[in-house]
């Protein structure tokens, strides 16, 4: 019996314990939540007052004051905390293959010594009324502080009516390069003589009253014809090869210390786009149509950039889905015949609205708010007979075509991936879509100070000049000229619906993972 006791005390020593009512964990807890009980208690937040809050209250108060200071001080986009953050962060800049097109200057060059180089034949360009002086005034003093102050490009101001003298005065005051005033005549904004204006204004007042963007706006609709196909026929344009499209309340958030349209020259290239994003598909339900018959009865070949502007079918998708989309819903589909069909056959598959040999749109254009081009391309035959099939197709009024598309599918149709420019050094800014590139590291250059002069509060001047000393951070990849981005919007790149990639297929495909 002895030895089994002595085992059995063996064995309750070096088994687990098991918790009793005198277990000393249970004790240690019971103390601890005493302890917590402490701050329940309330105190009086003044001698004599009646208010009283629980002591935890006024113990955590101060920690949760100091927790929110430190977010704040670390998330705020100017301060060294966010600094701290950024340099931390991965990069998410991928480089762009250079196959077909390449930055002109990645980072900043001394303008100085190019203050004396030839000049190109180009002018900036801008369309705009007389109420809209305050938003062209954002716009000359963007571009004259990052570019134009060294370079004195030209300005032509077109308005299809008569400008007055406040903004001749007013917009002459802020820049000292050449400006010119144009007005828009009849033959080149409003209705066509082959347009019925009344059919034309009936088919516009159903987009208003359907709440297409801008639909409803009869302004708009010449507006965009008139960029689409028109402006290069004005007689003040006639003495240039290039011109930059400026629209008021546009701001620019780089330096721009190289002139573009001589790198455009010696690249031999032709158009130049900075954001590249998908339309509205109920603005444009048939534009595709027409741009694919355009290129089908002139028998046109791609040249590598009509593909940039298609829908992508999954690479899973093979030929008995591509013959019937009922198999695999909202992918590429292929026109069917309507003719020959056996009365007694099933009812063939439906086809896809915009389906057109076998391609179907994917919405992308270059926003042409911003381009530099050639003039000469849009004066050709070949640019000038697609838009008059694309005019005489009723499209800038039954449908709310914009100049952007048109462009764009032109751009696809008569041009290569070699003819076209990606600006991605240039940030640029036009109502809620911005695009700023992270600046290029090792590439920076001291900025030179730019006091404008219209601001008569010496103490203002600097304060606006001072606010871009203070440029981002550079990045890897990055290859902008001491940008300052905004903060308020999201980079377009990243962006859902962003046609970067598409631009990317077509480019090369991207150089960097």
């Amino acid at each position: 019996m002895d030895f089994i006791s002595r085992q059995s005390e063996r064995l309750q020593i070096s088994s687990p314990t098991i918790p009793t009512l005198d277990d000393p964990s249970k004790d240690a807890r019971s103390t601890f939540m005493s302890r917590l009980s402490v701050l329940q208690n309330r105190v009086r937040l003044k001698k004599g007052s009646s208010i009283s809050v629980p002591l935890g209250v006024v113990v955590l108060f101060p920690v949760v004051v100091i927790i929110l200071i430190l977010v704040l001080f670390l998330r705020h986009p100017s301060g060294p905390g966010a600094m701290l953050l950024q340099s931390t962060q991965p990069s998410t800049v991928r480089r762009i293959s250079e196959k077909h097109d390449k930055v002109f200057v990645s980072g900043c060059l001394d303008p100085r010594p190019q203050m004396n180089n030839p000049r190109a034949n180009a002018a900036f360009v801008v369309l705009a009324r007389n109420k809209e002086l305050d938003g062209v005034v954002q716009s000359i003093r963007s571009i004259e502080r990052h570019f134009n102050r060294w370079f004195h490009y030209p300005y032509v101001f077109l308005n299809d009516g008569d400008f007055n003298s406040t903004f001749k005065e007013t917009v002459q005051n802020y820049t000292s390069a050449p400006v010119e005033f144009g007005k828009v005549n009849d033959t080149l904004w409003g209705f066509p003589d082959w347009v019925d204006p009344d059919v034309a204004k009936e088919g516009i007042a159903k987009q208003g009253d359907n709440a297409i963007m801008y639909g409803g706006m009869e302004s708009y609709h010449h507006m965009c014809r008139f960029y689409s196909g028109m402006f290069y026929k004005h007689e003040l344009l006639q003495k240039y090869d290039w011109y930059w499209r400026l629209e008021p309340e546009i701001t620019y958030f780089c330096d721009i210390t190289y002139d573009p349209f001589i790198h455009m020259e010696r690249a031999n290239k032709t158009y130049g786009f900075t954001i590249a994003v998908k339309e509205l598909k109920e603005t444009v339900p048939n534009i595709f149509r027409y741009a694919s018959a355009f290129k089908r009865k002139n028998n046109i070949a791609s040249r590598g950039m009509w593909e940039m502007f298609l829908e992508r079918p999954d690479e899973e998708l093979n030929e008995e889905e591509l013959l019937h989309p009922k198999k695999k819903k909202n992918k590429l589909m292929q026109p069917q015949k309507v003719i020959d069909i056996d009365p007694q056959a099933p009812e063939p598959d439906e086809i896809h609205e915009d389906a057109m040999d076998g391609e179907q749109y994917n919405m992308c254009h270059f926003w042409s708010n911003f381009e530099i081009a050639r003039l000469d391309w849009f004066r050709s035959k070949e640019y000038n007979e697609f838009f008059e099939m694309m005019d005489r197709s009723g499209g800038f009024w039954n449908e709310r075509w914009g100049d952007a598309p048109i462009h764009s599918l032109a751009a696809g149709v008569l041009l290569s991936p070699d003819d076209i420019h990606y600006f991605r050094d240039f940030g640029y800014r036009h109502t809620t879509i911005g695009h700023c590139p992270r600046n290029a590291p090792a590439r920076q250059l001291p900025r030179i100070p730019y006091l404008e002069k219209t601001t008569l509060d010496a103490k203002e001047r600097a304060k606006e000049d001072e606010y871009w000393e203070k440029w981002d951070k550079e990045q890897e990849n990055g290859v902008g000229c001491r940008c300052r981005c905004d903060t308020d919007i999201p980079e377009v790149e990243g962006k859902e619906g962003s046609c970067l990639v598409d631009w990317v297929r077509v480019a090369g495909g991207w150089a960097s993972p």
